[in-house]
């Protein structure tokens, strides 16, 4: 075999989908030309331009807020420190360095989010890393 012969033994075919794949063949009336052979390469055809989306609302219940993510973390937290019980078990269970890292957790979300959470959102961080830090202190007298 010559350098310049291509290899027929091996094949690659594109089995991926694409999002333009899930949409039904386009119709071609019948004074078009046929579509090209299957080897040949055509012009993909011209996509259709979504429309541009709605301005999102800055008020109300849609609006993007960390208050949940604190809440939720917070909650973590006191189940950590015993002070609320495990929802799968039922029990209160102790866990001091797993209350601590969830602290620090949220410290870190403080330290991050800096100059980007609205006031709502930093009153509700900094009071819930206040009241977690000082259970957390009180967990440590009582347990040491």
């Amino acid at each position: 075999m010559a350098a310049s012969e291509p290899d027929e033994g091996f094949k690659v075919t594109d089995r991926r989908r694409r999002a333009d794949d899930d949409a039904p063949p386009p119709t071609r009336p019948p004074h078009e030309a046929p579509a090209p052979p299957r080897g040949a390469r055509a012009a993909p055809p011209p996509r259709a331009t979504a429309p541009p989306a709605p301005p999102r609302e800055t008020t109300g219940a849609s609006e993007r807020s960390l208050v949940g993510l604190f809440m939720m973390l917070g909650s973590s937290a006191l189940m950590a420190l015993g002070e609320t019980a495990d929802p799968m078990t039922g029990q209160r269970q102790q866990d001091l360095p797993g209350a601590a890292d969830v602290i620090d957790v949220l410290l870190l979300l403080r330290e991050k989010t800096e100059g980007h959470r609205s006031a709502e959102e930093a009153q509700v961080l900094d009071e819930l890393l206040y009241d977690l830090q000082l259970r957390y202190v009180n967990a440590t007298k009582r347990s040491g």
